[in-house]
């Protein structure tokens, strides 16, 4: 089982690829493409989508220096404009009601309610509370032979973290986090089995519909969570409508349950395929929040964000039109050569930089010190409960261009079990 590497290694043809379509993405991200753009073409053009006819072409960024030139410019590369994602489920209307979709003033105005629960010290006061929701999921997986990593711990665990942050019932925690798998993973069968439409059709007005009821609660007896934060919080003198709330709601309990969910399950396998360095995390637990760094480096939980063009200009000698749409795929930036020394090298004392975070710029990811906080907890935990963990079946890649990750992660929790 190879941690990051395809196993067909022969050149495509880039002139035709479309780097979205599904075919790319059915064990994780397509690894050796990435490697081909970088090397030949870092400004790539893909002609469309062939799951989604009618969306646009866009260009494809796909090496550090190039992303970070995108990431930071804001004025020439709106995430306003044309939506932030690649995600034609996902209404415009609905991407542009997150402060992620929106472009200064507003962005900054909205973006500062929530940093003052996000700073580093904030998030640092959580921890005793996320160790004790990690090990209780433990306990329960002990005497069992087997379980599914990412149904069984990875999941529960991130939904009850950010569910305790935002005011959310822990009876309700399943329902929030199948409603955010099938919003962020529309494209995957397996995380949506309904298909796409039915994310517009059903997904996104029962979101709005459950949301909705926690609003009005917190607006009759407010509470010292998020929720409570968002409805009595005022911009500019002005509260928040509820549809602003709502899409707060999204983008807070979305990233909480599937990034630090997608990371940890891929650096657990990651962990299970080189027996070597998951020995140094049990022999010398203080290389975990390394490790930690070299998790998000090669499998960031978000495949890629993207910007729209708002004149004519040029990136990475390619000519860029008014109005085109611009993607950064965070999985190619993680394995670029002109900054790692041996990228697809699995090395638990690397300590990296990387973007799995964003690339600097305003959009900089809010919950950077939540994620890293639970994931070290998470991997310290798992490893002193169950340190000889094996692979009990094939794991599944979420055949997805948004999310980077496994929806099924058998593994067998003791050798001989």
């Amino acid at each position: 089982m190879s941690t990051t590497s395809s196993t067909n290694t022969a050149k495509t043809d880039l002139e035709g690829v479309r780097v979205a379509d599904p075919e790319h993405w059915r064990e994780g991200p397509p690894h050796e493409l990435f490697k081909q753009l970088r090397n030949e073409c870092p400004v790539h053009w893909s002609g469309g989508m062939t799951s989604f006819p009618e969306e646009p072409g866009f260009w494809s960024v796909t090496n550090q220096e190039l992303v970070h030139e995108v990431s930071r410019n804001y004025q020439l590369y709106s995430s306003e404009l044309g939506g932030m994602v690649g995600m034609p489920w996902v209404q415009l209307e609905v991407q542009n009601g997150m402060f992620i979709g929106m472009d200064p003033p507003k962005h900054g105005r909205l973006k500062s309610l929530f940093q003052r629960g996000f700073t580093p010290k904030r998030i640092a006061e959580h921890e005793a509370a996320i160790r004790a929701i990690t090990v209780a999921q433990l306990d329960k997986l002990e005497g069992r032979e087997t379980c599914d990593l990412v149904s069984d711990l990875a999941q529960p665990v991130v939904s009850r973290v950010i569910g305790s942050f935002m005011g959310i019932d822990e009876a309700d925690d399943a329902m929030w986090a199948e409603l955010m798998n099938r919003l962020v993973g529309g494209d995957d069968a397996e995380m949506n089995p309904e298909g796409p439409q039915d994310v517009i059709e059903t997904v996104i007005p029962m979101i709005v519909q459950r949301c909705q009821v926690l609003i009005d609660a917190r607006r009759e007896n407010p509470t010292d969570d998020l929720m409570s934060i968002l409805v009595h919080a005022e911009v500019d003198g002005d509260t928040l409508s509820d549809w602003e709330i709502v899409m707060g709601f999204i983008l807070l309990v979305t990233a909480g349950n599937d990034s630090t969910k997608a990371t940890f399950c891929s650096g657990m396998k990651a962990l299970l395929e080189n027996s070597g360095e998951r020995q140094k995390l049990i022999d010398d637990p203080e290389l975990i929040p390394s490790a930690v760094e070299e998790c998000l480096r090669m499998f960031p939980a978000f495949a890629h964000f993207r910007r729209t063009a708002t004149e004519d200009t040029e990136l990475g000698g390619c000519p860029i039109k008014k109005g085109d749409k611009v993607m950064m795929w965070y999985p190619a930036t993680g394995y670029d050569e002109d900054v790692y020394e041996d990228p697809y090298r699995f090395d638990v004392t690397r300590n990296p930089e990387h973007q799995a975070f964003g690339a600097g710029g305003r959009h900089f990811c809010l919950g950077t010190a939540l994620a890293r906080l639970e994931l070290r907890v998470m991997f310290e935990e798992t490893l002193k409960r169950f340190p000889h963990m094996e692979f009990a079946g094939e794991p599944r890649y979420a055949t997805a261009i948004f999310v980077n990750q496994l929806t099924t992660f058998p593994v067998r929790l003791s050798p001989g079990a």
